[in-house]
C-alpha cells in the first residue's frame, strides 16, 4: 500500500514541476546580454564619488578646496584635496583630489559634510583593474574626461 502511495505522490510532484517549467517557459525572458546591453541603475545607488559641475561655469567644479570631506573621511581613503586661485577668481579651484576607492567604505559622509554639495555618487558599477593603483582616482581628471564625452 506505501508502494502505491509513492507512486501517487511522485506523480503530483512531477506535475507540480512541469507546471513550474511551463510556466517559467512562456514568461519572458528577463536577462540582460551585459556587453551589449546594460541594466538600468536606480538613482540611489552608490558608485564612487564624483565631482560636480559648477553652475555659472561648467567648465570647472563646485569644489572649493576647504577639506572638509578629507577630514570628514572615516576610512581615510580622500588622500589629498588641493587646488590654486584662479586668476580673477574668488575662491579655489580643485586642481588634484585622490580618491583611494579601495579603503572608501561608501558611507556617504564626504558628500553630506560638502557645504557646496561638490560631491555626488557615480554610477560606474563596473569597475575592473588589475591592481589596486587602478582603483586610485583623481575626480578632477575624471571630471573633465566626463566633461569631453
Amino acid at each position: 500500500m506505501t508502494s502505491v502511495t509513492d507512486i501517487i505522490e511522485g506523480a503530483v510532484s512531477l506535475i507540480v514541476g512541469m507546471g513550474v517549467t511551463i510556466k517559467a517557459f512562456f514568461s519572458p525572458v528577463v536577462t540582460v546580454q551585459y556587453p551589449r546591453q546594460t541594466i538600468n541603475i536606480t538613482p540611489r545607488f552608490r558608485g564612487h564619488t564624483k565631482l560636480v559641475a559648477d553652475d555659472e561655469k561648467p567648465e570647472r567644479t563646485k569644489c572649493i578646496v576647504c577639506g572638509m570631506c578629507e577630514r570628514n573621511c572615516p576610512s581615510k581613503s580622500i588622500k589629498r584635496v588641493s587646488g590654486e586661485k584662479m586668476e580673477g577668481e574668488k575662491k579655489k579651484t580643485a586642481t588634484e583630489y585622490i580618491l583611494d576607492f579601495t579603503t572608501c567604505s561608501q558611507c556617504g559622509i564626504c558628500v553630506e559634510t560638502c557645504p557646496v554639495d561638490a560631491l555626488a555618487f557615480s554610477a560606474d558599477y563596473n569597475l575592473v583593474g588589475y591592481h589596486r593603483e587602478d582603483f586610485h582616482f583623481d575626480l578632477v581628471k575624471e571630471y573633465e574626461k566626463r566633461k569631453k564625452a
